[in-house]
């Protein structure tokens, strides 16, 4: 029997139905523009109370979210450890310990994945970052900065401890314990080495500052301060108002080599150099540590220890541990990983919440971490990850999987420190400049950011895969929303810089600020 509505019933049907193609019209007049002929956009925005659809486009395909992502890799952290929860890394002896302080044995770290080991611990006990993060440095640049932190705070804490306990003098190794999952790659810009073993971010950072005069060495901070880092750098001061040079070095730290220019009277900038064996990189470290304090270490500095660790759990049990460091709450190191889309943070973290379940790959871990997902009441079917940075092909999202993410965090007893972790439009983080302090929208959307593109060699421009905003607004009128947006595949005409996308996306969501329907 063939079903139909009166003229009446399907007025009243179109008046109850949400306007999802009802956008605003200056938004979509940008949605519209002739920079789009070729691009897919998304949104959805959605009131937070009621659930009800306020805008939509596209919510249910399939797009390429950037560092989107990290809302759904850090979502399922927070859930797996809880928002509090403190990572707690033992140094355990093996071997007895004399009268006269000589450890017969070794000394063994037990990595536990802390992703920021001290390394952005504030004087005030805070954890530390700079909008401008310093793993996303290419040396050519003077936006990225390093905190007012000392790197070494976790090993200093260590050696301490290991002299209180009354070892003066180790005769035997000093080993990293990196066991806790295999060793993966990032997808993300900056440091690709994901490891549980994580020391200012696994990478050495170069300062420079010029000198007093055209041709003077530029003046140079090494941090953290190790004599890992072993080569040749002659940075030299160029004439004021030039460009910063920097040859490409070669990646191994053991024979570096980098030679550049910093123009007189630049602010400092910042050469990272990425650490591919952080097991290594952290053994060094705990080696100075140790002989700082005082304590004796007779083992090599460099020469990589070929000694048999314990045998997991069971192995350790037997082992005194003379020293421990507990990391700051986890929400901490989940804000820095939101704020400045921090890609080794977020490469690490479904590693982590697959060791919660005892998995040991990657792999596993994103199925532990779909899992989690799953149990928030997400679809996920609409989602797909082959990563947690947003730089992996198979990283997929609908704007409807999004919203239900933050709707389903927003529920949870801990969602104001997720909150906390998310950037503040015009304010911090990746969200510092979007928009400026006058506008209306300042201060009034915490969202996440995403990008991803790739050169376009054929014809000398960008291809910007993506570019995605995501999280809660408080428009003019009080009202409380949920959204994301993106837009995919858009060609940058030459010189035409991501940072355009960005600056659009957050004017639809100062434009729906402004003007929300009732």
């Amino acid at each position: 029997m063939p079903r139909f509505c009166s003229c009446l019933a399907v007025l009243l049907c179109a008046q109850l139905a949400p306007a999802q193609d009802a956008l605003p019209p200056k938004v979509a007049a940008i949605l519209d523009g002739p920079d789009y002929a070729h691009s897919r956009w998304g949104l959805l925005f959605v009131d937070a109370k009621s659930g009800d659809v306020v805008y939509a486009k596209n919510p249910d395909l399939f797009f390429c979210p950037a560092s989107v992502t990290k809302l759904f890799t850090c979502g399922a952290a927070m859930v797996a450890y809880g928002a509090n929860h403190h990572f707690v890394t033992p140094l355990h002896r093996r071997g007895e310990v004399s009268k006269d302080g000589k450890l017969d044995g070794d000394l063994i770290l037990v990595a536990q994945g802390d992703l920021t080991f001290g390394g952005r611990r504030a004087a005030d006990g805070t954890t530390a970052f700079k909008d401008g993060d310093h793993t996303y440095t290419d040396g050519l640049t003077p936006d990225a900065e390093v905190t007012d932190t000392d790197p070494l705070f976790a090993f200093k804490s260590l050696a301490k401890q290991v002299k209180v306990a009354g070892i003066s003098h180790v005769a035997g190794e000093v080993l990293i314990d990196a066991r806790l999952f295999a060793p993966a790659r990032g997808t993300g810009s900056g440091p690709a080495a994901v490891s549980p073993v994580i020391v200012n971010d696994n990478m050495i950072d170069l300062v420079f500052t010029p000198g007093d005069k055209v041709g003077d060495p530029a003046k140079l901070t090494v941090r953290p301060e190790t004599a890992y880092l072993r080569g040749d750098i002659g940075v030299r001061t160029g004439e004021k108002g030039g460009k910063v040079t920097m040859a490409e070095p070669g990646e191994d730290p053991a024979a570096f080599v980098l030679t550049g220019s910093i123009p007189l009277g630049s602010k400092p900038i910042v050469y990272a150099v990425a650490i591919e064996r952080p097991a290594e990189f952290a053994r060094t470290l705990l080696i100075e540590a140790l002989r700082r304090e005082g304590v004796r270490v007779d083992a090599p500095l460099f020469l990589a220890p070929k000694v048999a660790l314990p045998d997991g759990k069971v192995g350790y049990e037997k082992l005194p541990v003379v020293a421990s460091y507990e990391s700051e709450p986890l929400q901490d190191a989940l804000k820095v990983t939101l704020k400045v889309s921090h890609n080794l943070y977020a490469s690490t973290l479904p590693c982590l919440v697959g060791a919660k379940a005892g998995k040991t790959t990657l792999k596993d871990g994103l199925l532990e971490e779909g899992k989690v997902l799953k149990g928030l009441g997400l679809d996920t079917t609409a989602i797909s990850f082959g990563g947690g940075a947003g730089g992996s092909r198979a990283d997929q999202v609908t704007p409807r999987a999004t919203v239900q993410l933050l709707q389903a965090l927003k529920k949870r007893p801990d969602w104001s420190a997720f909150e906390a972790a998310l950037p503040v439009i015009g304010v911090d983080g990746t969200l510092a400049t979007i928009l400026p302090k006058t506008s209306p929208a300042h201060g009034q959307v915490r969202a996440k950011t995403g990008t991803y593109y790739w050169d376009d060699d054929a014809n000398g421009r960008t291809h910007l895969v993506s570019k995605a905003l995501a999280g809660t607004m408080t428009t003019k009128s009080g009202r409380e929303l949920v959204f994301a947006v993106f837009v995919n595949d858009v060609p940058l005409a030459k010189g035409v810089k991501t940072r355009r996308e960005g600056l659009i996306l957050g004017k639809i969501a100062e434009i729906v600020h402004d003007d929300p329907p009732r």
